[in-house]
């Protein structure tokens, strides 16, 4: 059992799709009101460090700011780049955990701009990682059970599969894209202020993560959208590409797991045992989004259109959760159909959300709301 304070949870990127599910999962609330979600039984402060990119947006966490702002959340705009912010933070608030959700995470604006994806990827953990083992005061000499750093990361680090087999904690990295490859880098950054620091840390790879709150440029939002707009639905490839799918909050049941009871300096995989080829999950959610939205399914599928590869498109995802699930305890508790359609109602009744987000205009209220925000 371990000894981890876990009172005073420094939230990296918890305006995101990820984190901010994770902040209300952890104050008691679902977007969705599912009947899976479970109290995760905090009773401690989280901040909530963000930068507010396109992808970040506090009406995400709306409801926790109006129960508990002040009192027991917070919300810095910061850049975890910024390390004079960040030390600023930790001894303001005596952070005694770190959950750091964070990044850059969409393949293809890495094959356009990588620049940015390896400033946050890597220097923003670096960063993390360095004000952390300072303001904790650890060493190989001077080691601690009371705090923890840990890090969230992907199962793209893992690169590619074949037709058979899984991704386990012991497989060795092999990125493809410079999303993938600067996730990596992070990764070992971690396990490494581990080793040569004595940094407590434990690291999650998850798999394709879907739900409420996710950003439209993503495939399940965004294909919704297009349905329920009358566009084309874009296809890579032959769409045979094949990924496995959690629901969101299964996947921050595993990460809170972990920061409880995880053993510290390990990694765990966290899959859903869900795999689906692209074209497959697109079928199945052109039934259920023209189910709820009133529309023929069969007319939809006439506007698939197939599109150029990807470069350097991963074949198969796939993960081997056996370590999580038998040291933690841990399961996926949502099924697919279930989960899928809890999503594809979300985003039809959610139109303001998603106009907003997808409008120059949140990024201006952002400016006027949020600027200057130390």
């Amino acid at each position: 059992m371990s000894d981890r304070k876990l009172k005073n949870i420094l939230v990296t990127g918890g305006c995101g799709f990820i984190g901010s599910n994770f902040i209300n999962y952890m104050f008691g609330q679902s977007a969705t009101g599912s009947r899976e979600f479970m109290d995760s039984g905090f009773d401690g402060r989280i901040v909530n460090v963000d930068c507010l990119t396109y992808a970040g947006n506090p009406d995400n966490l709306s409801g926790v700011q109006k129960a508990f702002g002040g009192t027991r959340y917070f919300f810095e705009k910061a850049d975890i780049c910024d390390r004079s912010a960040i030390e600023r933070i930790f001894k303001q608030y005596d952070i005694d955990t770190v959950i750091h959700f964070a990044a850059e995470s969409h393949v293809d604006r890495s094959i356009l701009g990588p620049e940015a994806f390896i400033k946050t990827n890597i220097m923003g953990t670096y960063t993390l990682l360095d004000v952390a083992r300072k303001f904790w005061n650890v060493s190989l000499d001077n080691q601690r059970d009371d705090v923890l750093f840990h890090h969230i990361s992907t199962d793209e680090v893992y690169g590619s599969l074949g037709e058979t087999g899984y991704f386990t904690e012991t497989t060795p990295y092999d990125p493809r894209s410079p999303y993938s490859a600067s996730k990596a880098s992070s990764d070992h950054i971690v396990m490494a202020y581990y080793h040569t620091y004595g940094l407590p840390i434990t690291l999650s790879n998850c798999t394709n993560n879907y739900g409420p709150y996710q950003f439209p440029e993503k495939l399940i939002p965004l294909m919704i959208l297009n349905m329920q707009e009358g566009k084309n639905l874009p296809v890579y490839g032959e769409g045979k590409n094949i990924r496995d799918w959690i629901y969101v909050e299964d996947h921050n049941r595993a990460v809170w797991q972990i920061v409880k009871d995880g053993i510290t300096g390990q990694k765990y995989n966290i899959g859903g045992e869900n795999e689906w080829q692209n074209i497959k999950l697109l079928d199945k959610l052109i039934e259920l989004t023209a189910k709820e939205a009133g529309l023929n399914a069969d007319d939809v599928r006439k506007t698939i259109v197939h599109v150029k590869d990807r470069p350097g498109h991963d074949a198969r995802y796939a993960i081997d959760c056996a370590k999580i699930k038998k040291e933690l305890g841990w399961e996926r508790k949502m099924t697919f159909e279930e989960g899928l359609t809890l999503t594809v109602k979300w985003y039809l009744s959610h139109k303001e959300w998603i106009e907003r987000v997808q409008s120059g205009e949140y990024l201006k209220w952002i400016d006027s709301n949020y600027a200057g925000r130390k």
